[in-house]
């Protein structure tokens, strides 16, 4: 294994690639197959210029990148930060591609986003900068083409305008362009909860494969948005003691567990889970090395490394984030024998449902939330199975087996369709 830097390792194109190249090796992917995959089939970079509240004019980048359309419309979240490259897009849009293949819906995968610090724009700032974005992608997405999604820095609201401005040059209402929309603008009930509640079934199913015991089981949980809470809110549920919260300004601790619904209700009041009397401050990042049965990482990329994945103390890893494992990390975890639920499976709960919501767009019929989520258990739990099923039958990790399992998939389709000259 050659050393890479720590920039190296934490380099999320590269440790996509990384993956990508050993799982294709593994399964004796045909080399023509090989290269077409490996690469997105289109990178779009955008200047937007918008109008400040003090009556200056920002530029803003923004990016969007389709990686494969083989399996049906591209798929992926619009993210809001300042961190966005292209590299990270690309990284994105890529394991999009494999998540979708892991749970078998008809997308492929793509990601957008844009240079920006959503935390200091006022809303009308946002919505100027979202509405000009989405205008410059207009001959690039749609229910056919590519179907945005929140992310990172993005919400309900975001898509609300990104609707609105494609149905505005498309003269009709296209509520089929995006997934995760206010319900009352044809989003899907059940969607808000859907990655946190797939990081809870296979969680359920980790632990019975395992045969280990809900009862006394403790989770800590990194990052506290829209996953972290919701998987902490339904493994509290279950039975399990979430024991553990480590946020981007502090951390919680409690032995005998932390009671979710009392700090959602701080955190409401207050703005952070800081200062939360129930629970002891903890070092945000010591917290990751607590000993505990299962251990969420929910927030970015990068979080385990070379750095701490040595003291990792976790049986379960379930990665509720894109990518917060590098591979030289992996390997260290592998000597440790912790089973890791790797992220293109692990928080695929949140596509899952943006496909039920963009099958509902098209039919003009909604489900109840009890459909919904029905739905979503069995499509996690079967994709579970499969892949660790596939894992045992290969003598690989889970990680390796849910890209070959994705790869094998995309490359099937790819070669039934062929290459179009």
């Amino acid at each position: 294994m050659q050393t890479l830097t720590l920039e190296q390792e934490t380099n999320p194109w590269e440790a996509q690639a990384a993956r990508f190249d050993f799982a294709a090796r593994k399964l004796n992917l045909d080399q023509g197959i090989w290269k077409v995959l490996r690469y997105p089939s289109r990178e779009i970079i955008v200047h937007i210029p918008v109008g400040m509240d003090d009556g200056s004019i920002e530029v803003f980048t923004g990016y969007r990148v389709q990686h494969s359309v083989a399996r049906g419309p591209a798929k992926g979240g619009i993210r809001y930060s300042p961190d966005v490259s292209l590299d990270e897009v690309r990284a994105l849009a890529s394991w999009m591609t494999w998540k979708c293949a892991v749970v078998n819906i008809p997308f492929g995968g793509a990601k957008g986003g844009v240079i920006c610090d959503p935390k200091k724009m006022s809303q009308g700032e946002l919505e100027r900068m979202t509405r000009r974005y989405t205008a410059e992608l207009i001959e690039f997405i749609g229910p056919e083409k590519d179907v945005p999604a929140p992310d990172m820095g993005t919400d309900e609201q975001t898509m609300a305008w990104i609707m609105d401005t494609y149905s505005m040059h498309m003269r009709q209402t296209v509520n089929a362009v995006v997934t995760g929309k206010p319900v009352n603008l044809g989003g899907s009930r059940g969607r808000k909860e859907a990655t946190g509640r797939g990081v809870s079934v296979v969680c359920d199913e980790a632990m019975k494969h395992l045969g280990m015991s809900i009862d006394g089981c403790r989770v800590i949980v990194q990052g506290f948005g829209n996953v972290g809470s919701n998987s902490a809110k339904l493994l509290a549920q279950k039975g399990y003691t979430v024991i553990g919260i480590a946020e981007h300004d502090g951390g919680l601790y409690n032995a005998k567990g932390i009671d979710i619904h009392a700090l959602l209700e701080h955190r409401k009041s207050a703005g952070t889970i800081v200062g939360f009397s129930e629970a002891e401050a903890a070092d945000k990042n010591e917290l990751l090395t607590y000993n505990c049965e299962i251990l969420i990482p929910a927030a970015t990329e990068n979080v385990i490394t070379s750095l701490n994945a040595d003291r990792l103390r976790c049986r379960i890893l379930c990665e509720g984030a894109n990518g917060p494992t590098t591979t030289v990390a992996d390997e260290i975890l592998a000597d440790k024998r912790v089973f890791i639920i790797p992220d293109i499976l692990a928080n695929a709960g949140g596509v899952t449902t943006s496909y039920f919501e963009w099958v509902q767009d098209r039919m003009g019929y909604f489900w109840t939330e009890a459909e919904v989520n029905q739905r979503l258990d069995n499509i996690m739990t079967e994709s579970f199975k499969d892949v660790v099923t596939y894992a045992q039958n290969h003598g690989v990790n889970n990680r390796i087996a849910a890209y070959m399992l994705a790869i094998d998939r995309v490359a099937y389709t790819t070669k039934q369709r062929g290459i179009y000259a």
